[in-house]
């Protein structure tokens, strides 16, 4: 739900990591209805969703999985376009009114960065024994690190 706060009223899901999860939530939503294995609760004006079996609702993600795999392997355009269509594309309006009206109370920004922990593998006899986790870089030294470690390009 909280990410239809980065979307204009009225507007679909365009951002394709956006829809994957739209997708995704829809989809076990939907098929798992008949269970009752995602429940939609309506109290005080306010929505949630409370699961009710964590069981069914990881099978459930092994069945789109499943689905998702064969589309790929079988190169089934058809199929994929019908599941984006129907999972991960429209927008329940009435909720996103709600949606809208509740984050505009809490006067934060739609998005958030965030800092990864430094992993340092402790190693004895050629064994990695543990890891040590550290906090020591701000959010330049970061990104700059990441962009020299992980760039396929040079850095020069």
């Amino acid at each position: 739900m909280t990410q239809l706060v980065r979307i204009h009223p009225g507007k679909d899901v365009e951002e394709a990591h956006m829809r994957d999860r739209s997708l995704i939530a829809h989809w076990v939503y939907e098929k798992g209805k008949a269970k009752n294995v995602i429940e939609r609760i309506e109290k005080d004006g306010k929505t949630s969703f409370r699961i009710n079996d964590y069981q069914e609702l990881r099978s459930l993600f092994g069945q789109l999985l499943g689905e998702i795999q064969r589309i790929t392997s079988e190169g089934d355009y058809d199929a994929a376009r019908e599941l984006v269509e129907a999972f991960a594309v429209k927008v329940d309006q009435e909720l996103h009114k709600e949606v809208l009206a509740r984050y505009t109370r809490l006067n934060i920004a739609p998005y958030s960065g965030f800092i990864n922990p430094v992993y340092t593998p402790v190693v004895a006899n050629g064994v990695i024994k543990d890891v040590r986790v550290s906090y020591t870089e701000d959010f330049t030294t970061q990104m700059l690190r990441y962009s020299k470690d992980f760039s396929f390009l040079p850095v020069r």
